[in-house]
């Protein structure tokens, strides 16, 4: 059996698409989950950055206006307080990310992810 497979998805990110189609070519049928609508968790945000190997404010998407509005570019935030932020307002989390049993990869460039498989 195959390791389940999950991608945290926008739709309506050109990028997001692209690495599930990706997936899809390749016979998986992942877990969608639209996080837009469905944030994870600040446990479960943690644990995608530790599979990532990632601080915080590398997976927040610092181009967003709710970067700025929030001042999350202060450095004297911690990774706590990021992590909140990204769990209250998940437009901030960088997109897509695809976990796949005890890894995971985000898909900018989409092919990223095939270290996956």
């Amino acid at each position: 059996m195959t390791e389940p497979t999950r991608i945290f998805h926008n739709p309506r990110c050109s990028k997001s698409r692209q690495t599930l189609e990706l997936l899809v070519e390749r016979g998986l049928e992942p877990e969608i989950i639209r996080y837009l609508e469905t944030p994870p968790t600040a446990q479960e945000l943690r644990q995608i950055l530790s599979v990532l190997g990632m601080e915080p404010r590398q997976l927040m998407r610092k181009g967003e206006q709710e970067y700025r509005d929030q001042n999350l570019d202060n450095n004297e935030l911690s990774d706590q307080e990021l992590i909140r932020a990204m769990v209250a307002t998940p437009k901030l989390i960088e997109r897509p990310i695809v976990i796949r049993g005890d890894k995971a990869a985000l898909g900018r460039p989409p092919e990223n992810v095939l270290t996956l498989f």
